[in-house]
């Protein structure tokens, strides 16, 4: 029984050897994380009001006429929430949630994301073709 215990215990050792291996992450690399983190908190702080002719924009783009309704509401919306977030970070940025310093919201800052959300949109077909161009081959 005692030999089993004791090959037990080596078993068990053995297998967690390789997590004490890992190597920690240089803290030059996480100050400069941190860094980011505030940074990004304070800019999307100050930057919050340009959600709002941001959303008209895009709200006009992609709904046509009804965006012109939807998209101030949308725009002070996403004033608050990214004034939020940005308080949030700038005043959290030591600690390492979500994810590894990650951003907490998505796009990262207000003037990223101006790509087309719409699910429906197709390729633009080549010039004097009626059909899209979808499998074209690479030689």
């Amino acid at each position: 029984m005692r030999a089993l215990v004791i090959l037990f215990s080596l078993l068990l050792l053995c297998q967690a050897a390789p997590g004490f291996a890992e190597e920690s992450e240089k803290p030059e690399n996480i100050v400069g994380k941190m860094s980011y983190k505030f940074t990004r908190g304070v800019t999307n702080l100050a930057t919050a009001p340009a959600e709002i002719p941001k959303q008209c924009i895009l709200s006009a783009r992609d709904d046509g006429a009804v965006g012109f309704v939807i998209g101030p509401l949308k725009g002070i919306g996403m004033t608050v929430y990214r004034a939020f977030i940005g308080s949030i970070e700038s005043i959290f940025f030591l600690v390492p949630q979500p994810g590894n310093y990650d951003s907490t919201i998505d796009p990262e800052f207000v003037w990223n994301g101006w790509e087309k959300q719409r699910f429906d949109y197709e390729e633009p077909a080549e010039i004097g073709t009626t059909e899209p161009v979808t499998d074209k081959k690479v030689e």
